[in-house]
């Protein structure tokens, strides 16, 4: 607990190498850096190792749809300028996987939520000067090393502006946020009942009438 006026500690660490010990956290959040991690499950792993039982984790990160309309232009022009097409933009966790990975890092209560947010820019351009300045601009190992042609850039700024802009000439940029939430487990959470321990009836909940193995349900039957 820090006290007032007593300066909050700062740490300066790397998301896959936490230098924290077991069960340290009662809550952990993470906002839009995750997507950079070399090892995502890896990372999730150690966030879920210093965190103390029933803690709770919170991260954000850019999912798979993010920059799309980017993605695809870029490699549309680079294969008629170039011939060929290397990554452009970072890759990006799919929302699929999502829960997969929380579950594998020993997550209980997994959930996984996702919101769209699509940001309009005047051309391309001024959209990449915004991903640079952003500091996402792309950092895989196996990027192309060389600069861009210039006639790369204006061939993907003019195909975004005929095929995504508006009326107002504005062009669309799609962010998806995905959001994990999870749970050091801990005895007093909810868990799932046995297979057969049920105590009522779901036709009796429904209003319907149970039918036996093999019977079909006649003209006038609730199905």
């Amino acid at each position: 607990m820090v006290s007032a006026g007593q300066a909050c500690p700062c740490v300066v660490a790397d998301e896959e190498w936490l230098p924290y010990a077991p069960a340290s956290f009662d809550l952990i959040v993470s906002s839009l850096s995750l997507h950079w991690v070399n090892d995502l499950p890896g990372a999730l792993v150690q966030i879920r190792r210093v965190l103390k039982p029933d803690g709770l984790f919170i991260g954000a990160l850019f999912g798979r749809a993010t920059l799309g309309e980017l993605r695809e232009v870029l490699l549309e022009a680079e294969l008629a300028e170039c011939g060929g097409a290397g990554l452009r933009v970072s890759p990006f966790v799919d929302v699929r996987d999502a829960g997969s990975l929380l579950q594998r890092a020993g997550f209980a209560l997994p959930v996984v939520d996702t919101d769209t947010i699509t940001v309009s820019y005047s051309s391309a351009f001024d959209l990449m000067r915004d991903v640079r300045g952003m500091g996402e601009s792309n950092a895989v190992a196996e990027r192309r090393r060389s600069f861009t042609r210039r006639s790369t850039l204006l061939r993907a700024a003019a195909i975004y502006a005929d095929r995504y802009a508006d009326e107002e000439h504005r062009i669309p940029a799609t962010f998806q946020i995905v959001t994990l939430t999870g749970w050091a487990p801990h005895d007093s959470q909810p868990r799932p009942l046995r297979p057969g321990s049920a105590v009522h009836r779901l036709s009796d909940a429904l209003g319907a009438k149970e039918l036996s193995g093999g019977e079909k349900a006649g003209p006038g039957h609730d199905h």
